[in-house]
C-alpha cells in the first residue's frame, strides 16, 4: 500500500522557548530524526511548518528528503496543521502516517510495525495510553479534511473506534512528547542509542 508521511512542526514551541524541531537528540535534530525514520517507510515525507518556518527549514540536514509546506495560520492549532499536510498528500495515496515533531524517542521498529498494519486507523499504545505516530487510511484522511476549524481530530477517530487497531507497541517513546525544558533535560539524561 502507498504510504505518505506527515510530520507536524508548525507550533510556536512557546513552553520550550526555542523551536522543538531543531532540538538535538542522539546526534541529530528532532526533525531530522523524524524525516529519516519516516522516509524508511513513507514517500513522500511532508513536513508542515508555521512558526519559525525559515529557521527550521534552514537548520536541518535532511531538508532535501522532505517536502515542506506552510500552515498559513499555525495559531489555529494541530488540526489546521494536519489538514495542511493532508492537502499535500499525492492523489491515489492509500494511507498516511503522521506524527508530532516533539516525539523523538519513537523507535524504527515501532514505525515499521505501524506502517504494516492495514486497519483504517492504527494507534500505538504503551502502558494503556495512546501515542504517536498514527496511521490512517484515505477515507479517514478525507474525513479529517472536512472538519471545521473548531473541531478536533479526535471527533473523527472516535467515529472509527471499532475499526481502529490499537497496536501494543512496547515502546515508551510513543508517549514521550517533549514540551518544555524540563522534559528535554530528562530526555537527554536518560537517552540511550536506538
Amino acid at each position: 500500500m502507498s504510504l505518505a508521511g506527515v510530520i507536524l512542526a508548525a507550533g510556536a514551541s512557546s513552553r520550550m522557548g526555542t523551536p522543538k524541531a531543531l532540538l538535538a537528540y542522539q546526534g541529530e535534530s528532532f526533525l531530522d530524526r523524524s524525516i529519516r525514520l519516516f522516509a524508511s517507510v513513507c514517500a513522500p515525507v511532508i513536513v508542515v511548518v508555521g512558526f519559525d518556518a525559515d529557521l527550521i527549514q534552514s537548520g536541518i540536514q535532511r531538508a532535501a528528503e522532505a517536502t515542506f509546506v506552510r500552515n498559513p495560520d499555525p495559531a489555529r492549532g494541530m488540526l489546521s496543521s494536519l489538514q495542511t499536510g493532508l492537502r499535500h498528500v499525492p492523489p491515489g495515496t492509500e494511507r498516511v502516517l503522521f506524527t508530532l515533531v516533539d516525539h523523538p524517542q519513537v523507535g524504527p521498529a515501532t514505525i515499521r510495525a505501524i506502517a504494516t498494519e492495514t486497519a483504517p486507523i492504527v494507534i500505538p499504545v504503551f502502558d494503556g495510553q495512546r501515542g504517536h505516530p498514527v496511521c490512517i487510511g484515505r477515507a479517514v484522511a478525507n474525513e479529517l479534511l472536512e472538519l471545521p476549524p473548531e473541531a478536533s481530530p479526535k471527533d473523527v477517530m472516535h467515529r472509527h473506534r471499532n475499526e481502529t487497531c490499537f497496536l501494543n507497541a512496547g515502546d515508551p517513546g510513543v508517549l514521550a512528547d517533549i514540551d518544555d525544558p524540563e522534559s528535554y533535560a530528562a530526555l537527554l539524561s536518560q537517552a540511550t542509542p536506538r
